[in-house]
C-alpha cells in the first residue's frame, strides 16, 4: 500500500486521501463483483474515502435507491476494517416521496435506512444532497445534530447548495450551538467553473470548509478520450458532452493535451491535478468501471503540475 499525504476535510475532524471515490457506478454500471474489485484497488493504493448516496441508482429502470450503499456495505462486511476507510452518503434526494426532502422524519428514517445498507452503526459524512424548500434550515440542522450526538454520525456537509444557503446554515448552527456544515459538494471542474467560483468558493475558503467536487472530469469530456463532437455521435455520452465541443471547451481540451505530454501524464490526471490545485479544494470524486481505468486515474494524486501549467490551465478555460 502507498502511504499519500492526508488533506484535513475542513473542520469535520477528518483528514482524506486526495481522492474520494465515487460510488454512483456501484450496483449501476459495477456490478457487485466489479465493485468489489475497484474498491479493492482503491483502497490497496492508499485512498481511504468512498462517497455515495442513498438515492444511487434510482435512475436505472427497476432499481429504487440504496443499491450503491448495499455494495459497499456488503464489501465492509466481507472485507472488515470498517475503521480504515471513510464513509460519505447523502440525504434529501426523491426517493419516491416526490419532492426533495430534509425534513426530521424523514433524515431520521432515511440515516436508519443508509445505516441497514451500509452495515455499519456509523456514517463518517453525512450530506445534505438537495435543498428542501419546503424545510427550514433549522429544522434539518436540528435533525442533523441530534445525528451527531447520538454518534451516528461524525460530520456534516452539503452539496449543491447556493453560497447564501451555506452561509444562512452555518449562521443558524452558530447561534442555535449546533453541528454545522464541515464540508460541500459542488459540481467543479476545468470546464465547469462558475458552478462553484465566486461567493461558494469564497466562503469555502473564508470559513474553512472541505470541498469534495463531483463530475471532477465533467462527465469524460476532460479525459481526452473524445476531441471532437463527431466521436461521440451514438454514445451514451453524447447528450451529456454534444454541447461542450464549442471554442472554449475546444480551446480547454488542446492545452490539456499538450499539459499532459510535458508532464507524461493523460489529460485526465492533469485536470484533476488542476483541480488538486485550486483555493478551497481538498479532494476531486472520481470514478471508474475497470481497475485499469481507476489505475490511471489515482496516479493524479501525485501529479505536481508547476505554477505556469496550472496558469495556462486557467486562462484557456476563462469563462
Amino acid at each position: 500500500m502507498n502511504t499519500l499525504a492526508k488533506r484535513a476535510l475542513g473542520r469535520s475532524g477528518l483528514d482524506v486521501s486526495p481522492l474520494v471515490f465515487g460510488g454512483n457506478v456501484f450496483g449501476w454500471t459495477a456490478d457487485k463483483t466489479a465493485s468489489f474489485a475497484l474498491l479493492d484497488g482503491f483502497v490497496e493504493a492508499g485512498f481511504d474515502a468512498i462517497d455515495t448516496a442513498d438515492a444511487y441508482s434510482r435512475w436505472v429502470e427497476g432499481h429504487s435507491g440504496g443499491e450503491s450503499e448495499t455494495i459497499i456495505g456488503e464489501w465492509l462486511k466481507a472485507r472488515g476494517g470498517r475503521d480504515a476507510v471513510k464513509i460519505f452518503t447523502k440525504v434529501g434526494s426523491d426517493m419516491g416521496q416526490g419532492h426533495n426532502d430534509l425534513s426530521p422524519a424523514w433524515i431520521e428514517k432515511a440515516v436508519e435506512d443508509s445505516l441497514r445498507r451500509l452495515q455499519t452503526d456509523y456514517i463518517d459524512l453525512y450530506q445534505t444532497h438537495w435543498p428542501d424548500p419546503n424545510t427550514p434550515q433549522e429544522e434539518t440542522l436540528r435533525a442533523l445534530d441530534r445525528l451527531v450526538q447520538a454518534g451516528k454520525v461524525r460530520a456534516i456537509g452539503t452539496s449543491n447548495h447556493s453560497a447564501e444557503q451555506v452561509a444562512e446554515a452555518l449562521a443558524v448552527s452558530e447561534r442555535e450551538g449546533l453541528a454545522a456544515y464541515a464540508t460541500l459538494q459542488p459540481h467543479y471542474n476545468l470546464y465547469s467553473r462558475a458552478t462553484f467560483e465566486g461567493p461558494l468558493q469564497d466562503l469555502a475558503v473564508e470559513k474553512g470548509l472541505g470541498v469534495i467536487t463531483y463530475f471532477s472530469l465533467e462527465s469524460g469530456f476532460l479525459t481526452g478520450k473524445y476531441k471532437t463532437a463527431d466521436q461521440i455521435v451514438g454514445t451514451k455520452r453524447e447528450g451529456m458532452l454534444k454541447g461542450k465541443f464549442d471554442e472554449r471547451g475546444v480551446r480547454i481540451l488542446a492545452v490539456l493535451d499538450a499539459v499532459a505530454q510535458r508532464n507524461e501524464a493523460t489529460p485526465a490526471q492533469v485536470a484533476l491535478a488542476w483541480l488538486l490545485a485550486q483555493p478551497g479544494v481538498t479532494a476531486p470524486i472520481v470514478s471508474a468501471t475497470t481497475i485499469e481505468q481507476l489505475a490511471d486515474t489515482l496516479k493524479a494524486a501525485t501529479l505536481e503540475l508547476s505554477a505556469a501549467d496550472v496558469a495556462e490551465l486557467t486562462e484557456a478555460s476563462v469563462y
